[in-house]
């Protein structure tokens, strides 16, 4: 983790991993580099030059970007879909970046791919495409091939499916990556939202699908189905489960005499230090939403964040953390993600930090529950 501060305007910037950072131009004729390391896993270290130049000559190197009179960006951060720069001069002109994907989808069925399906994604794709069907219909997505770049949460390469027009309103029917196919997903409405988002990193074959428009009236779900009342299908043991899985909710609706066992958790004492001393103190697992086993591998994720520990918004970034990461389990409401306020609140207060930093905001806010009601998220 290399570290420069520049004291005239207290600004530092910290850079780890194996990717060689951007040029950094300094507003001082006085720059600290520290090195720090901990104790675990050692790099190959790196190697810098430095030179001087006058006021006003600031520059970046050949493939670099330069914004804000004098900020260089790595071209992984250029038309990207999130504005790195004050002036956002890195997210104007870039129809070209994406012009071979994402658009309209009209009519009664269709098909959508990832570019160059099945050969490689190029890096750095922000696809969106925009369904819409009839009036008194729902969209079925149903996905043929799927195979993007494997990790443990959904964050580098990813298809999100949104239940609405917009990637700004309505619920996430769910974030996929690496190779297990998606189920099919069926829209409450006339509209449903896909995008595909690649980073610099591993690329893979991609995916394709198809959607066509399913009649309300017409449908029939299969044996083991449940039908919602706004025509879409769920799982038989779904029902009574303690989860909305309806986006009407009446897969929980008459209940009380239901032979499903009802929902419960055992919880655990939260052993994780960087997570003590939230408004909770039981968590339970496994972590259903992030797919962690157990307490041990939860401190062990989060333990890349502790390099965040000097930020002045460290303390909200925590509370969202730990929310998702260990989140709140109570005898007798299950289990909680951290309410969408949590998160709002945290991207609010630390993105321009992050951003100083050269780290993206690594959370879809829109992921969790918008609601201030203890029985259906906590508030860390």
């Amino acid at each position: 983790k290399v570290k420069i501060i520049k004291r005239s305007i207290l600004l530092s910037c910290r850079f780890c991993g194996n990717v060689a950072p951007p040029t950094v131009n300094t507003n001082s004729s006085t720059v600290w580099v520290t090195l720090r390391s901990d104790g675990s896993i050692a790099g190959s270290g790196f190697s810098a030059q430095y030179r001087a130049i006058r006021p006003g000559h600031k520059s970046c190197s050949r493939e670099e970007f330069l914004c804000d009179s004098g900020r260089c960006l790595l071209p992984v951060s250029v038309c990207d879909g999130h504005p790195n720069c004050h002036d956002l001069t890195d997210e104007a002109n870039c129809s070209h970046k994406h012009k071979d994907c994402g658009g309209q989808k009209t009519g009664p069925y269709g098909y959508l791919s990832s570019p160059n399906h099945p050969r490689p994604y190029p890096h750095q794709q922000l696809c969106i495409w925009y369904i819409s069907v009839e009036e008194g219909h729902v969209i079925t997505l149903s996905f043929s091939n799927f195979s993007l770049e494997t990790q443990d949460v959904c964050e580098f390469d990813y298809v999100e499916v949104h239940d609405s027009v917009n990637t700004g309103a309505g619920r996430v029917l769910g974030r996929f990556c690496g190779t297990n196919f998606p189920p099919d997903l069926t829209s409450s409405g006339t509209h449903m939202t896909v995008m595909f988002v690649a980073d610099e990193g591993v690329a893979d074959s991609g995916f394709n699908a198809t959607y066509k428009a399913v009649s309300v009236l017409g449908r029939t779900c299969g044996p083991s189905q449940f039908a919602c009342s706004t025509g879409e299908c769920v799982q038989q043991q779904w029902l009574c489960d303690g989860w909305n899985d309806c986006p009407d909710g009446a897969d929980e609706q008459g209940c009380g005499n239901s032979t499903y066992p009802p929902f419960t958790s055992s919880c655990e004492f939260i052993e994780v230090e960087m997570c003590q001393g939230l408004s909770y103190n039981l968590t339970s697992f496994p972590n259903i939403w992030l797919s962690i086993a157990d307490q041990r591998e939860a401190a062990t994720l989060l333990r890349q964040y502790r390099v965040l520990m000097e930020l002045a918004c460290f303390e909200p970034l925590r509370r969202l953390l730990c929310g998702m990461f260990l989140p709140q389990c109570s005898p007798q409401g299950g289990i909680l993600q951290p309410c969408r306020s949590v998160c709002s609140s945290a991207e609010q207060q630390c993105s321009q930090a992050l951003d100083l930093l050269s780290f993206s905001w690594p959370f879809n806010c829109h992921l969790l529950p918008d609601s201030q009601d203890p029985m259906e998220c906590s508030l860390p």
